[in-house]
């Protein structure tokens, strides 16, 4: 679908002035993804035909306070697609977007029909609901298919090969689902909350707790005790990697009092890996070995 919204100013004109020299991407279309979790899909979709920027690239960088930069304009102004997640995860890219003078076609993840934004429970983490990633990959094969019309046939072969493999990941969590249905498990965030859900495992882990290590700030004592409780109970817990704290080394040392095995999981890709579903497949299979191993 291509979105085209009146854009805010963002001294858009200024700011493509001072990066005029830089140098154009090469021939072929391009996309310019907001983590480089999308990047991943795109290229899969995309191949060695298609140019694909990742504005965030980095586990060090978080999504939800970044700043763009003259750079980041100046390739969503040229680029052909443009996914992000959406759903107040990326807003930075949804700006740029509106920035840019010539639009690309816009994908938003979570306006995918998976997903309902206004629903109380809405989490965010889109990439972790996996047959929605396999909508997404068929919306970047239409839309390349839309810019590149010689290739349209080889991006949906490549969409098919994705999906197919994302099916491989699913059956893999109806597996785990098979065996531990009911299962208890703790979080220090809701990131992995769709896989949880998948994967039919219950989250003792009270809201108050995990809300407050996503929004960087302090539970209350009496939330960080009823927290550590649940360690009684909860076979596993599963941590975002990227948001370390006192909070979450009190959960981890609840967590190893009670032998209670930690899977951790991150928002971006890790360093040295460059595939969606290899990286996917490495966080369910750490999934599975701990509620086995519990």
């Amino acid at each position: 679908m291509r979105i085209l919204r009146v854009g805010v100013a963002l001294a858009a004109g200024a700011v493509l002035a001072a990066c005029s020299s830089a140098p154009a991407p090469p021939p072929g279309p391009s996309v310019v993804a907001s983590t480089d979790v999308y990047g991943a899909i795109a290229t899969a979709i995309g191949g060695s035909t298609v140019h694909v920027t990742s504005i965030i690239n980095s586990p060090d960088a978080d999504p939800h306070e970044y700043e763009p930069t003259p750079s980041d304009s100046l390739a969503v102004s040229r680029a052909n697609v443009l996914v992000y997640n959406g759903g107040g995860y990326d807003d930075f890219a949804g700006k740029l977007l509106e920035a840019a003078d010539a639009k690309p076609i816009s994908i938003v993840v979570t306006a995918l029909p998976d997903f309902d934004t206004d629903a109380p429970d809405f989490n965010e983490h889109a990439w972790y609901d996996l047959p929605a990633m396999k909508e997404l990959a068929d919306h970047l094969a239409g839309a390349l298919g839309t810019v590149d019309q010689q290739g349209a046939n080889r991006y949906l072969d490549n969409a098919k090969k994705f999906d197919a493999q994302v099916d491989g990941l699913v059956a893999k969590v109806a597996a785990i689902k098979a065996k531990h249905a009911g299962t208890k498990v703790g979080i220090t965030e809701p990131v992995p909350g769709y896989l949880l859900d998948a994967a039919g495992l219950v989250v003792v882990t009270p809201p108050e707790f995990s809300e407050a290590v996503e929004e960087g700030t302090d539970p209350p004592a009496a939330v960080v005790t009823a927290n550590n409780a649940t360690f009684a109970e909860a076979k596993v817990l599963v941590e975002n990697a990227q948001t370390t704290g006192p909070t979450t080394t009190q959960a981890e040392q609840a967590a190893a009092a009670n032998r209670v095995p930690v899977v951790k999981v991150t928002e971006t890709l890790p360093d040295g890996v460059t595939d969606y579903v290899v990286w996917m497949s490495g966080q369910v299979d750490a999934l599975a070995a701990a509620l086995d191993a519990s």
